[in-house]
């Protein structure tokens, strides 16, 4: 099979890694991949929405599966353009339809969800400019702090929580007037602020069937501590060890069963990853938000634990068969610590030059921001490269991990050195 995958970040080299590994794949293009990527995979100058150029590639290259890694292709419906195209129908893509990636591309469409399906969330009001004025007599029933969310893609930035109720009606009123984050911000949910430890839980699902990866959480803040601003993700492990089997039940029960349900009952192709941001309160979970697409950098630590041939998971999910397929995982932790540019997630500088990654030992580096320039690997986004290790436990992981990133060098990288500091 010739394979294309759609995007350029930690996740897709993760995706192409793996993919690579297949006896099912002949050839591999990612569109428009990285540095790494480009060591096991024909990288493609085309934008991830440029469907009539993606058309073009995988008619000339007799591509025969997609899979999309970021969410704006999905939002924007890749998905249905192949379906409704005579020459694209056969193919198989990997992410779910238009209707389906409204689950991330609308905030306010997720929560109504989760009401529909009694799906547990946290309590929820959503405005627009004209009613800007309730929004903030709405903050003033809650208590602190304040949780405001952009309703649509906002490069996971969309999301700002605020002690202050003054700052919270200002930071509202530039949310809804001010349009702070452009058309995704029009509507803002604003909602009760859940207290507890955050994971991420990952399910593929063939829209009949569905699978449970491994668990994982991620480090969101750029300051050491969970402080300051946030990011894409500074860190990831997995499994989570607090996920005992009860309570990864009442997830199971509570929220999976409901979400996958919910697709069915609503006749939503979905044939793809859905990636249930969660809580933990007290002994209960609570959704925080939904994706349709796998984390970054959480896929460099589920992915490298699962044995499966991807690529024969794949055609199960694309031909809805995906009960047929039993997950063999490692039992090993993985642990992925996140080297980024000096500056993020604020301004920073591209093009520095990367040194040391050849002398990696025992671990993986997946690039996440980088490129080729007259034969060098340079920075080239805000999130450069992840070094992804597994151990016995996410401790000895998280120690190779450390180690291998003093063999990395580019100017004025930054790294946070206390991932998975609250476990």
């Amino acid at each position: 099979m010739n394979i294309l995958i759609l995007g350029s970040g930690g996740r897709e080299h993760t995706f192409a890694y793996k993919i690579a590994q297949s006896s099912k794949c002949e050839r591999l293009f990612v569109a428009p991949g990285n540095a790494g990527t480009a060591g096991i995979a024909t990288n493609v100058a085309i934008g991830v929405t440029d469907f009539e150029a993606i058309k073009k590639l995988v008619l000339d290259e007799q591509i025969t599966m997609v899979v999309v890694g970021p969410e704006d292709p999905l939002v924007q419906g890749v998905y249905d353009f192949f379906q409704n195209d005579k020459e694209l129908s056969e193919i198989a893509i990997i992410g779910p339809s238009k209707r389906g990636a409204l689950l991330e591309g609308s905030k306010e469409r997720a929560k109504e969800f989760m009401a529909m399906y009694d799906i547990p969330t946290a309590a929820y009001e959503s405005f627009k400019a004209e009613s800007l004025e309730a929004g903030k007599a709405f903050l003033e029933k809650l208590n602190a702090p304040y949780v405001l969310k952009a309703d649509g893609l906002a490069a996971g930035k969309g999301v700002v929580i605020l002690n202050d109720l003054e700052e919270a009606k200002a930071e509202l009123t530039d949310m809804l007037t001010n349009q702070k984050f452009g058309a995704a911000s029009e509507t803002v949910v604003i909602e009760e602020f859940l207290d507890g430890i955050e994971l991420s839980v990952f399910v593929l699902t063939d829209g009949k069937n569905y699978i449970t990866l491994p668990t994982a959480k991620d480090y969101k803040r750029i300051g050491e501590g969970d402080k300051g601003l946030n990011t894409g993700g500074m860190g990831a492990i997995s499994p989570v060890p607090f996920a005992d089997d009860a309570f990864m039940e009442k997830i199971e029960n509570r929220i999976i069963k409901p979400t996958v349900e919910g697709l069915k009952a609503e006749d939503i192709d979905y044939k793809g990853f859905i990636f249930i941001g969660l809580i933990k309160v007290g002994d209960e979970p609570k959704v925080i938000e939904y994706n349709v697409r796998m984390g970054d950098p959480e896929t460099e630590v589920v992915l490298p634990r699962i044995k499966n041939d991807l690529v024969e998971v794949f055609e199960k999910v694309a031909a809805q068969k995906l009960d047929e397929v039993t997950l063999d995982l490692d039992t090993r932790a993985a642990t992925t610590v996140m080297l980024v540019s000096g500056g993020y997630p604020e301004a920073y500088e591209k093009g520095k030059v990367i040194t040391g990654t050849e002398e990696v030992e025992d671990a993986l580096v997946f690039h996440a921001g980088t490129t080729l320039k007259d034969g060098e690997v340079v920075t080239a986004g805000g999130r450069v490269m992840a070094v992804t290790s597994l151990d016995a436990d996410f401790r000895a992981a998280l120690k190779n991990s450390y180690k291998n990133i003093e063999k990395i060098k580019f100017d004025k990288m930054n790294y946070r050195k206390d991932i998975g500091f609250d476990l």
